[in-house]
């Protein structure tokens, strides 16, 4: 899922304070040179830094702010908007700023006596003090370094020999990459981009997202190169639109592929460490880790391009996953594949202006479980196979279920005569409410749920029916192809 990503342009930090209008005018302290202007006493510490904005071409440093202090920040601090998108779309953007500098702020008038005053000759006092010891350590220190004694300590051991255990994120990644490759894919006509697979098999089958490398299935160019430079043209083997899988094959792949190893997304929790491999825009051999957010997560993700949607009940993680990584692997503390990373969620007015998507700590995985049989068929066969209940079922974003429409698309009708769903007793007008024990709360994440089995798999499929709840039993059926 590729969305817009566009900066909100953020107001600059209020200028530095002028001082008091109503302060009393400082005497020049005793022995000062004749004429010398007496330093400034403000009050209110040094000048606020820059550090969100500072003033770029054409812009000019605002004025002093004749209201200055601002006012103290109310106890909750209003948000000017709220974000969130839907997946697939691009969402609305974060919020703004909260109450303005509205208010005015009068300074408390000096008080007579040691007050104030008072207050600075014992902080010059004290600075001269530590000034002195400071003084006096320092020249100590140099006298025992002159003498040939040194208080710094060297390491026993460098970086590069330190033995990293297994398990560590060091240690996974240096097993991983070298068996993750940067894919290019371009069309005909040079249109294309970036992505990342890894090695499936020592046959040099490659493994990927469909969205990767869709310019290329028709003539393009593409080819993948390993982490320690070494270029080599590749093909497709097949693709699957639906499920957002691809597997392409390395022209003379050399002989010691190593593929890497694939755990099971079925036992995988909510908190275990993830680590991702991919090329976040371009950045070839990026590595970052985060943990499983959430599993069996439904999204409908498309690359923008007006192709179909691609359905998934994802691993959720919020390692820093950007476009580019797509393709790459989702691993495990132990260094098993456990996902493809395959999809983002982003708010639309996130970073830079420049208009592209980036990570919010969102990010979407295909289970390797799912994968894994995909790719098997693509390698085998050359087309993916679906797995289907026979039935049309609305696209609609609802929360109540998964309706079968009363109209099939193109005219068929909206369950298959003889078909799975029409065997189980399903009519047009059924409500799924679940299969097996996921709720389903729409069209999308019933197929999502579907498409997580195989052909021929048995289900349980929950439905409404007139304001009653029934149960039935289902053989999953198959489809050949993205058509």
């Amino acid at each position: 899922m590729s969305t817009e990503n566009e900066g909100t342009a953020v107001p600059p930090a209020p200028s530095a304070p002028p001082p008091p209008a109503d302060a009393p005018a400082a005497s020049a302290p005793q022995g000062a040179p004749p004429g010398s202007a007496p330093a400034a006493n403000n009050p209110y510490g040094s000048p606020a830094a820059q550090a969100h904005h500072d003033a770029g071409p054409g812009e000019s440093a605002s004025a002093p702010d004749p209201a200055w202090p601002p006012p103290p920040p109310p106890s909750t601090p209003a948000y000017g908007g709220d974000g969130g998108a839907g997946h697939g779309a691009a969402g609305q953007g974060g919020g703004g700023w909260g109450a303005g500098w509205g208010t005015t702020h009068q300074q408390p008038a000096p008080k007579n006596g040691r007050g104030r005053g008072g207050l600075v000759a014992a902080v010059l006092v004290a600075a001269l003090v530590a000034g002195g010891l400071g003084g006096g350590l320092g020249y100590t220190l140099a006298r025992e370094n002159d003498s040939g004694s040194s208080t710094t300590v060297s390491a026993g051991t460098t970086g590069g020999n330190v033995k990293r255990d297994p398990g560590t994120v060091a240690a996974v990644a240096a097993a991983a990459l070298p068996s993750t490759v940067t894919i290019e894919a371009a069309s005909s006509s040079g249109e294309g981009g970036t992505g990342t697979g890894f090695v499936f098999d020592k046959q040099g089958h490659i493994v990927t997202n469909n969205h990767v490398v869709a310019d290329a299935v028709d003539g393009g160019n593409l080819s993948a190169t390993f982490p320690d430079g070494k270029k080599y043209e590749a093909e497709v083997v097949g693709n699957a639109q639906g499920y957002d899988v691809a597997v392409i094959k390395l022209k003379n792949a050399p002989s010691d592929l190593k593929p890497l190893p694939l755990g099971s997304s079925d036992d995988v929790a909510v908190g275990d460490s993830t680590i991702a491999i991919g090329a976040p825009f371009g950045l070839s051999n990026t590595v970052t880790t985060g943990i499983i957010s959430a599993k069996n997560r439904p999204v409908a993700s498309s690359d923008g391009s007006g192709s179909k949607a691609s359905y998934m009940s994802a691993l959720q993680t919020d390692a820093s996953i950007n476009p580019g990584n797509s393709g790459g692997p989702l691993l495990d503390a132990q260094g098993n594949v456990i996902g493809i990373n395959s999809a983002i969620q982003s708010t639309s007015n996130g970073g830079f202006g420049t208009g592209q998507a980036g990570s919010i700590g969102l990010g979407f995985a295909i289970p390797i479980n799912q994968a894994k049989y995909v790719a098997q068929e693509l390698i085998r066969t050359g087309k993916p196979v679906y797995a289907k209940i026979g039935a049309s079922v609305s696209l609609e974003d609802t929360t109540g279920g998964a309706k079968i429409t009363e109209q099939g698309v193109g005219g068929a009708e909206p369950v298959d005569p003889g078909g799975p769903a029409d065997k189980a007793g399903l009519k047009p007008g059924d409500v799924i409410t679940k299969l097996d024990d996921r709720v389903i709360d729409s069209g999308p994440t019933l197929i999502g749920e579907i498409w997580t089995h195989k052909p021929g798999d048995e289900v349980t499929i929950t439905y409404e029916r007139g304001g009653k709840e029934h149960t039935t039993e289902l053989t999953l059926g198959s489809r050949v192809g993205d058509s």
